[in-house]
């Protein structure tokens, strides 16, 4: 079937909840993919940031290949080794003293949001604008996009309290006798790669010890190396009670999950919450197999040194192209802000042969595989040069 023959299947039989861009990939190999047509691109965005590896990474495969020989899923109520080893490692490599599996980031923000609940008896949660926690009823009214909220404005629950970001004085506003948590992302991605001052995190974490508040930290897009370090809020020096986390933790197959202290942990009991196919035998031994590729290739400082690159790149761009606005971002997570709606110049760049995105209207947004060397980023720099 040809590209077009494909596409109209979905128009056809899929739930219209998408727009997508008109390619149908077939396969992909480090840090490119090829279409059913045979063109190839150079991806940027990494399956929105959830390939960290890139495509067909050898060892990923193996490990999913092997655990699908063995057992594929085996439900919560029996042990597997290599969720039981995954454990061990991410908590021994955090700050953090308990995990809990989920399949999703938003599965892990709902988690979070109810454990936060559970352990302050309060009701009332403070997130922030332009911030984006997931789709559930509940996340949804968590997330600070007010078109989001529009549609299902009857049904949200009571209780989620939207601030802007990067305010502290807004959130000390908020607060209430009756504030279960604040929750918010170390680096937001939906509303545009939005990076907050030096001293933020580590002011909301002051707060919330001395009200009581559970502070949650969610790095569902920021985590597993996209930011130069294993998790984004360590490059702000400060300790959360609960992160959430999906996207790059297993490279590609759905996972997400919930790290929390011993103390807020301790809240949930058996029958407090659960998941059927949350910490399976597959997506754990892929999780596991990302975790060794991240340290064995260095991919934290790879991340870290190409991020800066590609970001002085574009700042010299910026000096050359009015349109551009601001650039800004950390490892490789990084935005660039135009004056102008954003989408056509996606379009652009893909016939130029490189996959982007873009968020909050006009700003394109960059979050390649962590894998991506500096002779790429010079490729599509100068395709954005070209493309301005």
């Amino acid at each position: 079937m040809n590209t077009q023959e494909l596409i109209k299947i979905e128009d056809d039989y899929f739930i219209n909840t998408f727009t997508r861009q008109p390619i149908v990939l077939d396969h992909g190999e480090g840090v490119k993919v090829t279409d059913i047509d045979g063109n190839e691109y150079i991806d940027m965005f990494a399956g929105i940031a959830v390939n960290a590896l890139g495509h067909n990474n050898p060892q990923l495969v193996k490990a999913i290949q092997d655990q699908a020989e063995k057992l594929i899923h085996i439900s919560s109520i029996y042990y597997n080794e290599p969720a039981l080893i995954y454990a061990k490692r991410l908590v021994e490599l955090t700050s953090f003293d308990r995990i809990f599996y989920a399949n999703s980031g938003a599965e892990a923000n709902e988690g979070a949001i109810k454990l936060a609940i559970k352990y302050t008896g309060k009701s009332e949660v403070i997130s922030t604008v332009e911030s984006f926690h997931g789709r559930t009823i509940m996340t949804l009214a968590a997330t600070g996009h007010e078109h989001y909220h529009e549609p299902f404005k009857a049904v949200l629950p009571n209780g989620f309290i939207n601030v802007p970001y990067n305010d502290i004085e807004a959130i000390k506003e908020a607060i209430t006798e009756n504030t279960a948590a604040i929750i918010v992302e170390p680096i937001q991605g939906e509303g545009g790669v939005n990076i907050p001052d030096v001293n933020y995190l580590k002011e909301i974490s002051k707060i919330c010890k001395e009200n009581n508040i559970v502070f949650i930290v969610d790095e569902v897009q920021t985590g597993f190396g996209r930011c130069g370090s294993l998790f984004a809020h360590e490059l702000f020096d400060v300790k959360p009670d609960i992160m959430t986390m999906a996207k790059g933790i297993g490279g590609g197959v759905p996972m997400g999950g919930i790290l929390a202290t011993e103390e807020v942990a301790s809240a949930f009991v058996p029958g407090d919450h659960g998941t059927t196919f949350g910490g399976g035998p597959l997506v754990c031994a892929a999780a596991n197999a990302v975790l060794d590729v991240i340290y064995e290739e260095d991919l934290l400082a790879n991340s870290k040194e190409v991020g800066q690159y590609l970001k002085e790149e574009l700042e010299k761009l910026q000096e050359k192209h009015d349109i551009i606005k601001e650039v800004r971002g950390c490892g490789l997570m990084v935005g660039i802000e135009l004056t102008t709606p954003g989408a056509e110049y996606v379009d652009k760049l893909r016939e130029k042969g490189f996959l982007i995105n873009c968020t909050a209207g006009s700003v394109l947004r960059l979050v390649p595989p962590l894998i991506i060397k500096k002779e790429e980023i010079d490729e599509f720099v100068k395709a954005l040069d070209e493309t301005l």
